[in-house]
């Protein structure tokens, strides 16, 4: 049965701008969506364009938005210092050695494969899920139904959680499973969900109960939700967890047999595109595409830290150097269109988080220590469009309202 495990909920107060203008009262929790109403909650407005942001955690735990359209920041609160972090582009799940906190921006797209709805909702930090060991998270692509997966590897505890439940200001548990400590994943997937820890992957309802046969996946590593499926990393390729007729299936994507480069062990695109990709090593970056389940290996430049395929018609690749230059390569052959000036070298030769988001259009950046975000064009020659220079440095940070 599903249950409650919100610690703490961190208020706003007077700060919730990010709330509908004009509504009358946003102290009761939202309704739940249903299937066939585009992700529309209650309590939220829907809007004619995306209210894109970027939201960041300092190292302190402090939680800013900065609305990219009137370029206002809004202090959202705090939440125990993370040391990881994951989002679906509403969300922000902060993870420690203690747990994981949860931070709704109040800004989603709902992605209807042919259109889209853009909404606004009230920000605040919805509370904390304990587990030991700092977590992966694994998204889905919506919002406002199906699953949020943790895995805590200290404590071997794979959790899925009611992400419609969250979209209406709630922290609620579907399962809490028992598995070896050690590295793990939790993937959603439609109504189901993957674990994948202790050498195999085992399938279950949204409730924990098994489903099938187990799948081998040694040292899972690497997740990412397409639009055509769940991508889990394994030692030897990708699993890709799709839904069937109500059924979900596996299918192993293994590396090309004569291949000598590092396995992917972290994947990025923009967000719901078939193509990922991931950095293979020094030998250069994968390119993973679910659709046609195909691995192709791109060769770059010079060796990268960082890539996301933006997937489109362009076959636009985007890599972060050593020195913290953002490189536009061609997804194909790995050619060289532009490259930026050196951004966040000093937050690289730190080993401190950097993060390189893109969208259809822009490219977005953080640099802790240089204490800045950037917005690059990346089809203008990588050209800064932006800067900013929030008063809380951006460790942690995430594009909200895609």
């Amino acid at each position: 049965m599903p249950h409650f495990v919100t610690r703490r909920l961190a208020p706003l107060g007077g700060l919730l701008v990010l709330a509908l203008a004009g509504c009358a009262d946003t102290a009761a929790p939202p309704a739940a969506p249903t299937a066939d109403t585009h992700g529309e909650i209650a309590g939220a407005a829907e809007l004619a364009e995306p209210a894109l942001g970027l939201t960041w955690i300092a190292a302190d735990g402090r939680v800013s938005h900065l609305d990219l359209l009137d370029e206002t920041t809004t202090d959202l609160g705090a939440v125990p210092p993370p040391e990881a972090m994951h989002s679906d582009g509403r969300y922000l799940f902060a993870a420690d050695d203690a747990g994981v906190s949860i931070v709704d921006s109040g800004v989603w797209t709902w992605d209807h494969v042919d259109h889209f709805h853009y909404y606004r909702a009230e920000a605040r930090i919805l509370g904390e899920v304990e587990g030991g060991g700092v977590a992966t998270v694994a998204t889905s692509n919506s919002s406002t139904t199906g699953g949020t997966g943790l895995f805590f590897p200290a404590s071997g505890e794979a959790v899925l959680l009611d992400t419609e439940a969250l979209s209406r200001g709630e922290v609620v548990e579907r399962f809490r499973l028992e598995r070896p400590a050690g590295p793990g994943l939790v993937v959603p997937a439609g109504s189901f969900a993957a674990v994948a820890a202790g050498g195999e992957v085992t399938l279950h309802t949204a409730d924990g109960e098994p489903l099938g046969e187990t799948t081998a996946c040694e040292d899972p590593a690497g997740t990412i939700t397409t639009r055509v499926g769940a991508v889990i990393g394994c030692r030897d390729g990708a699993l890709l967890v799709t839904v069937d007729a109500a059924t979900p299936v596996i299918e192993r994507i293994p590396y090309p047999a004569d291949t000598t480069a590092p396995r992917a062990t972290a994947f990025a695109n923009r967000e719901g595109r078939p193509t990922v990709a991931a950095v293979a090593g020094d030998a250069g970056i994968w390119m993973l595409d679910t659709r046609e389940r195909a691995w192709t290996l791109v060769p770059t430049p010079e060796p990268v830290v960082q890539a996301t395929a933006v997937d489109d018609k362009d076959h636009h690749l985007l890599a972060l150097t050593a020195d913290g230059r953002v490189l536009v390569l061609d997804g194909r052959t790995g050619a060289l269109r532009a490259s930026s000036a050196p951004l966040v070298g000093e937050s690289l030769a730190a080993a401190h988080p950097v993060s390189l988001i893109a969208d259809q259009q822009r490219a977005y950046l953080n640099g802790p220590d240089e204490q800045r975000l950037w917005e690059l064009d990346f089809a203008d020659g990588a050209r800064v469009a932006r800067e900013f220079a929030p008063a809380a440095a951006p460790l942690f940070v995430a594009e909200t309202g895609r």
